[in-house]
């Protein structure tokens, strides 16, 4: 196979590769993987070769994603390709595309297709279709993963080099544990929805499947943006980015021992494996108390969002439910009895979940969980059709009414060689650092960072550092981890008991090793008041030649107090002490 991912396909194209000639490599992947339950409706051969030449005639022109390939769930609205998703009695043609799907082909990608799906986005599992299930890719006699089966399977199987689903329990997530792949989940809004069949409309999010984190992250920040035509769409702020750079250190959560539930034991042992991964890499791991979360991911299926999905095809379920999978019938038809007075109950349970979520993200840069207990067969699942989905979603489904953020990653094989996953969630609008820390779980290298222009570089040498203990105010403020630095020769560190205070000296001086961090200089003013004395901010020059902001004490305040300057920095200080 000469491309999988986006590395692959620009080395393809740089070694004299058209798209006109990826074009034909797509079919020829799709003749090869002869599965006829993974397309709803391909893009003609001929109209996927004349995009294709127009791409090659035109050049790149720029675009980012130029002559890579990628397909679409069936319930996302693609001009003159029917959507239907996964009922062919509700199948509509639509006259333009979803937003998300024309920024895409803007960068310049290469559509190939609609692909299957668990019918109207109900179920995790991926066999609930009437076109069949598509087929796993690495683990034939496995579920493939719901609802988004069909987008992971085509990218698992080298078809696509990327692909959109849908996410609202876990849709975005479970297909890929199940079939080796990066699922992002982005938070709440920062894809539009316009132009998705809604499932539970205020927690629909579009996903991106893809090889690595890097693929999927710039897919994700070509798409982002508020629509003004969706309600449920949303700005991210100011400061926001898609991709960020791995900090030197970090915190993260992972439930309680007794909160974790396993399949099988090797399930269990790639998951301890992943937690010491994390440890290695140099991160605390703190255990947390995740039973609130667990709770009302139990209402997701039980009432007010068991009527929402109702809400969007009401008319079909009360006058046409044989169009219907017979389990999504009952599903959906049980949202019919539900009071509004449970409803209320449920949503004052979401809100008091999304509060414990907020307490875990202030003294964690992530939240480490299984995508899932462990993946059915297609034999598990035939024996236990509504068991084995409900399980699959044990950790995927508060996500959503928690508004929060998740990239789901490969976390190796069973002895079986089932595939494993692990899932990072946190706050809305964390995708960078969640990019950042899976990107170094996985082995793989980021683009370095830049400064933006609405930016202010800050060098940070104490307890404002990644994974310390006010570290919460730099990313309260927006703040961007961009690298490690070091000062010139011309310092001393003191220590001040909770943090250092660092001082420029005419002689006797030495390097001070710190970070420099990203703030948007509009959240400079309020970052600077919470700053207390004798600390203040100068320009503090750095090895490299540049001069960021930086901490720095009054002499005054630093007398008597003991120098630790040959500690070359606050965390080596801090690992002496203990």
């Amino acid at each position: 196979m000469s491309w999988r991912d986006f590395a692959g396909l620009r080395a393809h194209y740089a070694a004299g590769a058209s798209p006109m000639k990826v074009a034909e490599e797509v079919l020829e992947r799709i003749a090869a993987f002869a599965d006829p339950a993974l397309f709803i409706t391909q893009v003609a051969p001929d109209a996927l070769r004349a995009r294709a030449g127009a791409l090659t005639a035109e050049g790149p022109c720029g675009r980012p994603l130029w002559g890579i390939p990628f397909v679409v769930k069936d319930n996302i609205d693609c001009a003159g390709l029917p959507t239907t998703a996964g009922c062919p009695d509700a199948a509509v043609m639509p006259a333009e595309d979803a937003p998300v799907v024309q920024r895409l082909l803007a960068a310049g990608a290469l559509l190939v297709g609609k692909v299957n799906l668990d019918q109207f986005a109900t179920g995790l599992v991926g066999v609930r279709s009437p076109h069949g299930t598509p087929r796993n890719a690495i683990m034939p006699d496995y579920v493939p993963g719901g609802s988004s089966s069909g987008s992971a399977t085509a990218v698992a199987a080298g078809i696509a080099a990327f692909s959109l689903g849908t996410d609202t329990a876990g849709s975005g997530r479970i297909p890929a544990a199940a079939q080796e792949l990066v699922g992002l989940k982005p938070s709440l809004g920062l894809l539009p929805t316009r132009g998705v069949v809604p499932a539970c409309r205020s927690l629909d999010c579009v996903s991106i499947f893809a090889h690595g984190v890097a693929d999927a992250t710039e897919v994700l920040q070509l798409a982002a943006g508020p629509d003004a035509a969706d309600p449920y769409s949303r700005p991210a702020p100011a400061h926001w980015r898609a991709l960020g750079a791995p900090a030197p250190s970090c915190r993260i959560a992972v439930p309680l021992a007794e909160q974790l539930s396993f399949d099988t034991a090797d399930d269990a042992a790639r998951f301890a494996a992943a937690i010491d991964t994390c440890a290695a890499a140099g991160a605390t791991i703190i255990r947390v108390d995740i039973a609130p979360l667990l709770a009302v991911a139990r209402r997701l299926y039980e009432g007010a969002w068991v009527a929402e999905r109702t809400e969007a095809i009401r008319a079909r379920v009360e006058h046409a439910p044989q169009t219907l999978h017979p389990i999504t019938r009952s599903i959906l038809q049980g949202g019919l009895n539900k009071l509004t007075v449970d409803a209320f109950a449920d949503f004052h349970a979401a809100a008091q979940a999304r509060l414990h979520a907020g307490g875990i993200f202030t003294q964690a840069d992530a939240l480490l969980l299984p995508t899932h207990p462990g993946l059915p067969s297609l034999a598990d699942l035939q024996a236990e059709p509504i068991a084995a989905n409900s399980r699959l979603g044990t950790y995927t489904n508060f996500v959503n009414l928690c508004d929060l953020a998740a990239l789901a990653l490969p976390n190796g094989r069973r002895g079986d060689g089932v595939p494993c996953g692990i899932t990072l969630v946190g706050a809305a609008f964390s995708e960078a650092r969640l990019a950042a820390l899976g990107a170094a779980f996985m082995g793989e290298a980021l683009p370095q960072p830049v400064i933006g222009a609405e930016e202010i570089a800050l060098f940070c040498i104490g307890a404002h550092m990644s994974g310390l203990g006010l570290n919460h105010q730099v990313l309260r403020h927006g703040g961007r981890f961009i690298a490690e630095g070091r000062t010139t020769e011309e310092y001393r560190l003191f220590d001040m008991g909770p943090r250092p205070g660092m001082l420029r000296v005419a002689e006797g001086g030495v390097a001070i090793l710190g970070e420099v961090w990203a703030i948007p200089a509009a959240s400079l003013g309020p970052f600077l008041a919470e700053i207390p004395p004798p600390l203040g901010f100068t320009r503090v020059r750095l090895a490299d030649g540049s001069a960021p902001l930086g901490f720095i004490a009054e002499p005054a305040g630093l007398a008597g107090l003991p120098d630790i300057s040959a500690r070359g920095g606050w965390r080596a200080h801090l690992a002496a002490k203990t």
